[in-house]
């Protein structure tokens, strides 16, 4: 199961993501469920720090993918990471027993 966590400040505006966890609907190399979170998780990263130029706390490892979004920066990220959540919750709703997604405030 993927567990996706976007985070929100008080004011409803988004701050960032977690990942973490495998899918599970087919084999390694073969699970597109994986390689569409994956995929659309790793756009959205790189837009929002190589192509933004933000710099914001990234943490990426086997099977997890952590982006915080500084407070100053949150209104110039905020498209990038709502489309994410948008792209992420049509998936969730596809394919409920692979993916679930969580809004955290912080």
């Amino acid at each position: 199961m993927i567990k996706v966590k976007f985070f929100h400040s008080k004011n409803d505006s988004p701050s960032g993501f977690e990942i973490s966890g495998h899918a599970g609907f087919a084999s390694h190399g073969n699970d597109i469920v994986c390689s569409a979170v994956s995929s659309a998780a790793y756009m959205a990263a790189n837009t929002i720090i190589e192509i933004m130029g933000i710099d914001a706390m990234a943490d990426v490892s086997d099977g997890r993918m952590k982006i915080l979004v500084p407070p100053e920066s949150t209104d110039k990220s905020k498209d990038t990471l709502l489309g994410l959540e948008l792209h992420l919750k049509e998936l969730s709703r596809q394919y409920p027993n692979n993916v679930t997604i969580t809004i955290t405030e912080v």
